[in-house]
């Protein structure tokens, strides 16, 4: 239901967003840019209304780990992945900053040495002042990558049932994330596990299809470009304005052993990054790939075993 509500979203934006001749850049860096990411969005504005902030933020740091470690490494053993510099020297960076921002604005107690560690409302609204600077940075730079619009619904339907797709689709991510949400919990409460793990986990990897998809199909038609943009591309997403999101609509409190969990995703930028300078230059080599599938399996175990 998630999934699905998340393509017809995607579907019936683009097709209003074509009935208005908005062009081919805007919807793809707008419309489907959301759309990949509505998953998490939707999970984490349930989870945080329901009282949920393990569940909320395990969600996107889950989220983003399986996304450099999981999708770029089943990616990449499919077909080397080649990066252009902009990619490694300004949106790789951009990914690991909105990481270590994360760590520093929720560790609160960590840092003042009183009150509780949160992301505050102030917090979401740094998120969300990053998240327009990256906006117009992905404007700035998307007209030259190549194959965009072959990742952009072509379905052309009348504005009536346009925004009844939209509609239905919001629908069923509400209803997705709803479900989503109350099985983690009942999940944790079954299995006498913490709502961080399950967060970590199957929320995490969940709300990551929509990306998985998009990057396996991007490289299968070679377009590798957008298979790395796609998913650095979310992690920036996730943070800056799906955390900056769920922290506006409600404070999300956090706990101090977590911070396992951020330094795993700022080590996952890390190596990212370091990848892209060993073997061939600015390329994400198959064992690579297979090495972040190995350290992802690896945190998972480590995750289960202390959760």
């Amino acid at each position: 239901m998630l999934i699905k509500g998340a393509d017809l979203l995607v579907e019936g934006s683009t097709s209003i967003a074509r009935n208005l001749k908005i062009s081919y850049l805007v919807i793809g860096l707008t419309v489907v840019a959301f759309g990949t990411s509505s998953p998490e969005l939707f999970v984490n504005i349930i989870a945080s209304v329901k009282g949920n902030p393990a569940i909320a933020i395990g969600n996107v740091i889950g989220s983003n780990i399986a996304n450099i470690f999981l999708i770029l490494g089943v990616s990449s053993i499919i077909f080397p992945l080649s990066l252009p510099k902009g990619t490694v020297w300004k949106e790789i960076p951009l990914s690991l900053l909105a990481g270590l921002l994360l760590g520093v604005l929720i560790n609160d107690q960590l840092i003042d040495k009183s009150g509780i560690s949160a992301l505050t409302r102030i917090d979401g609204l740094v998120f969300i002042s990053f998240f327009i600077i990256f906006i117009y940075y992905s404007f700035s730079i998307a007209k030259n990558i190549e194959g965009m619009s072959e990742h952009i619904p072509t379905k052309q339907y009348g504005l009536i049932k346009s925004f009844l797709l939209v509609i239905t689709g919001l629908v069923g991510l509400g209803l997705g994330a709803k479900w989503i949400v109350d099985g983690a919990i009942h999940i944790a409460l079954t299995m006498g596990v913490s709502q961080s793990l399950v967060g970590l986990t199957l929320v995490a990897v969940s709300t990551s299809l929509p990306e998985l998809t998009t990057s396996v199909v991007a490289v299968c038609k070679r377009h590798t470009e957008i298979a790395v943009g796609n998913v650095v591309g979310s992690n920036i997403f996730n943070i800056f304005f799906v955390l900056g999101i769920s922290s506006i609509v409600k404070p999300l409190s956090f706990q101090a052993k977590n911070n396992v969990d951020i330094s795993v995703l700022i080590l996952a930028n890390l190596l990212l990054f370091i990848a892209m300078f060993t073997g061939k230059k600015h390329l994400l080599d198959r064992w690579e790939g297979i090495l972040f599938i190995i350290l992802y399996v690896s945190y998972i175990a480590f995750i289960i075993v202390r959760g």
